[in-house]
């Protein structure tokens, strides 16, 4: 029996006499299949909005580093030595701080071409896997110096972008992603 506009059937019976359907009583059709599929859709891209989003916001973080001449100062309002110093008293490993400290600079430098490297990485799906382990050690490594002393630690934002790499580092990035193509490659071959 044909239900309306295509969304099922309406639950009579096949030719053996029993209850059309999927055995669960509810009767099946076109609509289930579409809903299947859409599942399945969802499923396999539900990562590349967080991967997007991760990808151009660690883009976009270390080009502003880079750019800003006042960051990549030791000394100086907002400079990455000043921020160091503020918060070395209050982070979780002060060492690491002090680590920072011996070349401000440098540390500047290192982490806004991380930043830069795991975006792209993310944001192209290159050794996915690899840039969402740089972007959790980044977001671990910030979290734990300069927003540590954050409270509640919800209000801090490095703790919510260090759960969100994990995910990624789980999954890598399986669809739209030059990681996926080159897999296509080698499988060819």
């Amino acid at each position: 029996m044909a239900g309306f506009s295509g969304f099922g059937r309406s639950g009579g019976t096949d030719d053996d006499g029993r209850p059309e359907g999927r055995g669960d009583g509810r009767p099946e059709g076109r609509f289930d299949g579409r809903l299947d599929g859409w599942k399945a859709y969802a499923s396999r891209y539900a990562l590349l909005p967080l991967r997007v989003f991760l990808g151009i916001t660690f883009i976009y973080a270390g080009l502003d580093k880079l750019t800003d001449a006042g960051f990549l100062a030791d000394t100086g309002p907002e400079s990455i030595g000043e921020v160091m110093r503020g918060v070395r008293d209050t982070s979780a490993l002060p060492a690491l701080v002090d680590l920072a400290l011996k070349n401000p600079v440098g540390f500047g430098y290192a982490i806004a071409l991380g930043e830069l490297a795991v975006g792209i990485g993310t944001l192209f799906g290159l050794f996915a896997r690899v840039a969402a382990l740089g972007g959790a050690l980044i977001s671990l490594s910030l979290w734990l110096t300069v927003s540590w002393q954050v409270n509640p630690y919800y209000l801090g934002n490095d703790l919510a972008y260090l759960m969100s790499w994990l995910p990624l580092l789980l999954a890598g990035a399986p669809v739209l992603s030059l990681d996926a193509l080159l897999a296509d490659r080698r499988r060819i071959r």
